[in-house]
């Protein structure tokens, strides 16, 4: 980019040249080489084209679940949580191994235990992970003898990525034993994510995320 001077004020295009007035300078710069229509059909950009794809698809995979637990999500306090969300989708996606590339999925993703185990793994701001904490098998929660905790909320997620929606059901349970079953909203044949927050007497959030 360059400022330039002249009695005829020039703006638009001329030849490869772009003339147009910014903050009152007048400024000149070489046309952009990005071609649309070569972008959509031109050989030499499809992984360019699989990759936006791709990447389209992690931002509405990840925008839909943070929208679905936002009201425990801004408790985390991190103003960049949607990047680093949209991070360890991508991630989870590249372990779809059964699509061809420019069309993984982060659903397929989640099908492997190293998908499950990223996201469980995922820790929401500063708040502390359920992680070590609480854990799931057979549709029960088992609380660790060092997990200080009475009351908790769990969060089942039905993930619809091809239409980029979810169905929530939400139950508060309380406990005072080791284990605890709770309730199957939804069919053990859908994608199903397990959210787990725990709160003190205060109803502050002490531990949160994936299960």
């Amino acid at each position: 980019m360059a400022t330039y001077e002249s009695l005829i004020k020039i703006t638009g295009a001329v030849g490869d040249l772009v003339f147009y007035n910014l903050n009152g300078k007048n400024v000149v710069r070489k046309k952009s080489g990005f071609n649309k229509t070569a972008f959509k059909k031109s050989p030499s950009y499809e992984k360019v084209r699989q990759n936006s794809s791709e990447f389209g698809h992690c931002s509405k995979i990840g925008k839909i679940i943070r929208n679905t637990l936002n009201l425990y999500i801004k408790e985390a306090g991190d103003p960049l949580l949607y990047q680093k969300f949209a991070k360890v989708m991508t991630t989870i996606k590249d372990l779809d191994m059964i699509s061809e590339r420019g069309k993984r999925t982060v659903e397929n993703g989640l099908m492997t235990e190293e998908g499950r185990k990223l996201l469980r793994e995922f820790q929401l701001g500063t708040v502390p992970n359920v992680l070590d904490c609480i854990r799931i098998e057979n549709h029960i929660l088992y609380k660790n003898d060092d997990c200080i905790t009475d009351r908790a909320v769990i969060a089942t997620i039905k993930l619809n990525s091809e239409n980029y929606s979810t169905e929530y059901a939400e139950e508060i349970i309380s406990w005072n034993q080791q284990r605890r079953p709770f309730k199957k909203y939804f069919s053990e044949n859908d994608l199903l994510l397990y959210f787990i927050v725990l709160k003190n007497d205060h109803d502050e959030i002490t531990r949160m995320g994936f299960v």
